[in-house]
């Protein structure tokens, strides 16, 4: 296990002589900063000048380390950040108290300067290196398949701690809660595959939910808070179901975490709405040109005719917005649908229309067929786009009338329908959502995913896995997004880093099949700015508390020369790897996560 309380001041100045030593030698403030900026320059100079006496994984993170310490190094990085990297290091090495640095801050300058080293924590998988074969015929190809096999055998030992609500043990559970569900409810079973009953019988109350399913005195509690200061708050019958009655086993935390609030979201978000803060935290409102309506990019626009669903997301961006599950009077009027409809049609530089919410599929079948029916009509609309979470939450509202309203949209060469939906983790999956998926593939509409790279889907292989299950049933990933940085969702949080190191060094494992989503950062009033690349971002400072503070470049930077940019501050590294270990894993399992800028 990982030993957090080494990280202190005097850690760092043992570790770190030669910095310490420029520190007490500079004058100032601005003398350290350009001599560090200098001894990182010619660091990576030397290392690529120098290249025949390192491997290239050492070359490559003397790079990555020296650009990072450059650019923290800059005034105006100090500005964005409105705190003194450099001011900090020499406040350590001149034995200036500096109570405001973190063990996180330490840590990731620890870290950082090692790796300007060439050093630090290894490779992933140190003991299962690919080596380069010392033949260059069959048998070097032999050589390399032995070991393929011996790395994917550590893969698949790794993805079986996962649990899969496709496995013979979750079908068994599940078929008894179910059974179990419908006593209590007093439903049979063809009321379980009844959309509207499942509908009728949402959960709402903390006593409801905990005589389906154990609840902690912690989930009680927030339940109970939640409704009483009127958050949105329910669960359908079968997402229940996917819980566990034996919750000690943590096979459905993600499950659990989807929709029952922890208090300090409770807290925190009641404490924004008596003090009227904005919870608009992706600016929707700055890029609606009329009601029901945003629009980021030049050929999409997303269409919110309905404004409520099933169940509630904790951390969904829009869940500010409705009142409670299927709470009446969640249609917006036949005027503003009419209006919004035609304001598509007046910009016909719109070919693709996302028809969202609120989740559009827990409208009833007529209200789905006459707003397709609407867009349908516009000329220049060669895609809808429905973006709906049923396919988890409620897999059997797609029976055989739904899916030929959806079909009868979709015209070859001239339209295309597509569902996209929001899969969390491998234990949501399960026979109902196959069959409901298979249904309209049948029709040959595709199914895509949306996840959300959550605190409880970011253990090792755990998103790989998922997207592994999702492929076999049809589902194809679409896009990975990094949780968003709303203060009430702090519990769902996990760095960019990790996510960055999940895409390098597990999701690469899989074939590109399985892998055909796109990492991004989605952006406060710019949209979604694609992870991959660090042309995309800068990484302006570390901050006492030791979150790595983001410069975010909007999309359109090569297009206009006038642009804004965001300043967003991420989750400490040292603190997920902490929170990591309280459920059991091992934190040097991840160590390879500091050299993610």
């Amino acid at each position: 296990m990982m030993e957090f309380a080494k990280f202190t001041p005097d850690y760092l100045k043992a570790k770190l002589p030669e910095i310490c030593a420029i520190a007490r030698q500079s004058e100032s403030v601005d003398e350290f900063r350009a001599s560090i900026a200098r001894l990182a320059h010619d660091m990576m100079f030397e290392t690529f000048d120098d290249y025949d006496s390192f491997n290239a994984g050492t070359i490559m993170r003397v790079r990555d380390c020296a650009k990072v310490i450059v650019r923290m190094m800059t005034r105006r990085s100090d500005n964005k950040a409105g705190f003194s990297l450099a001011g900090a290091i020499r406040d350590i090495a001149l034995d200036v108290p500096r109570p405001d640095l973190s063990p996180a801050f330490i840590a990731d300058m620890h870290y950082l300067f090692l790796g300007l080293q060439g050093r630090g924590p290894g490779q992933a998988f140190t003991e299962l290196h690919l080596v380069p074969s010392k033949y260059k015929d069959r048998r070097a190809a032999v050589e390399r398949s032995s070991q393929l096999d011996e790395l994917y055998g550590a893969v698949q030992a790794r993805l079986d701690k996962g649990s899969s609500g496709l496995s013979e043990e979750s079908l068994r559970r599940r078929v008894e809660r179910r059974r179990r569900i419908l006593a209590e409810l007093g439903g049979t079973e063809a009321d379980w595959h009844d959309w509207q009953w499942q509908i009728s019988h949402i959960l709402r109350e903390s006593k409801e939910v905990s005589r389906l399913v154990r609840l902690s005195p912690e989930e009680k509690k927030a339940i109970s808070s939640a409704r009483k200061h009127r958050l949105p708050f329910g669960i359908t019958p079968h997402y229940i179901s996917l819980m566990d009655d034996d919750p000690g086993h943590n096979r459905d935390r993600a499950v659990r975490a989807q929709v029952i609030p922890p208090s300090s979201y409770v807290n925190l978000t009641v404490e924004a709405k008596e003090s009227s803060r904005c919870m608009d935290f992706m600016l929707e409102s700055d890029t609606s040109p009329i009601d029901l309506i945003t629009r980021r990019y030049p050929s999409i626009c997303i269409f919110k005719p309905y404004n409520t669903c099933p169940q509630i997301c904790v951390y969904c961006q829009r869940n500010w917005e409705i009142d409670d599950a299927m709470q009446p009077g969640a249609m917006a009027s036949d005027e503003k649908i009419h209006e919004a409809v035609e304001w598509i049609r007046a910009h016909p530089a719109i070919h693709e229309v996302l028809i969202t919410g609120g989740d559009p599929l827990a409208m009833d079948d007529d209200h789905v067929d006459w707003i397709l029916g609407l867009i349908a009509d516009i000329p220049t609309v060669e895609r809808i786009r429905i973006g709906t979470r049923t396919p988890v939450t409620l897999p059997m509202r797609f029976n055989d009338k739904l899916v030929s309203i959806l079909a009868k949209y979709r015209i070859p060469g001239k339209r295309q329908l597509s569902v996209v939906t929001h899969v969390q983790h491998p234990y949501e999956v399960n026979q109902d959502m196959a069959a409901a998926v298979e249904r309209l593939k049948q029709k040959g509409i595709p199914v895509y995913n949306q996840l959300v790279y959550t605190f409880f889907v970011s253990r090792r292989f755990e998103a790989a896995y998922l997207r592994r299950l999702l492929s076999r049933i049809g589902i194809d990933p679409y896009y990975t997004f990094n949780s968003k940085g709303k203060e009430e969702t702090s519990t769902y949080r996990v760095p960019i880093a990790r996510l960055m190191q999940e895409q390098k060094e597990e999701s690469r494992l899989l074939p590109g099949l399985s892998r055909t989503d796109e990492a991004v950062y989605n952006v406060p009033g710019l949209g979604k700015n694609y992870l991959k690349t660090t042309s995309f971002r800068d990484l302006v400072s570390i901050l006492p508390d030791g979150s790595r503070l983001y410069e975010f470049h909007p999309w359109e930077k090569n297009i206009t020369s006038v642009m804004k940019t965001h300043v967003s501050k991420d989750v400490p590294i040292l603190e997920y790897l902490r929170r990591l270990e309280e459920i059991g894993e091992d934190a040097r399992d991840y160590e390879t996560i500091w050299y993610y800028y």
